[in-house]
């Protein structure tokens, strides 16, 4: 098996890696700054993020600040090891 078949095809999506990325870098980040940052629709935010929830990478937090509701996401301890192990197979890969 080659270094490219051990890439996490959870992470393919340059939303993923985005999400991802910002996330390695933070505590926790809302549903609005995330959308923002990455500058990406409600839809796509909503559908990846359930990806990497459904994956365990991250957690989603659903609370209501007043009357409004509030989503924020964190990486968990399994995400943080599986994207840094993504990211070390990238560089080996740019390496080769």
């Amino acid at each position: 098996m080659g270094i490219i078949d051990k890439l996490n095809k959870d992470f393919e999506s340059r939303v993923r890696l985005g999400i991802m990325s910002i996330l390695m870098v933070n505590e926790w980040v809302d549903f609005t700054e995330m959308k923002n940052l990455l500058n990406i629709t409600d839809g796509n935010l909503a559908s990846h993020s359930s990806a990497l929830e459904k994956a365990e990478y991250i957690e989603v937090k659903k609370e209501f600040v007043g009357k409004k509701p509030k989503t924020s996401y964190q990486v968990t301890p399994r995400g943080r090891a599986a994207f840094k192990e993504h990211l070390s197979y990238l560089e080996k890969l740019m390496k080769s």
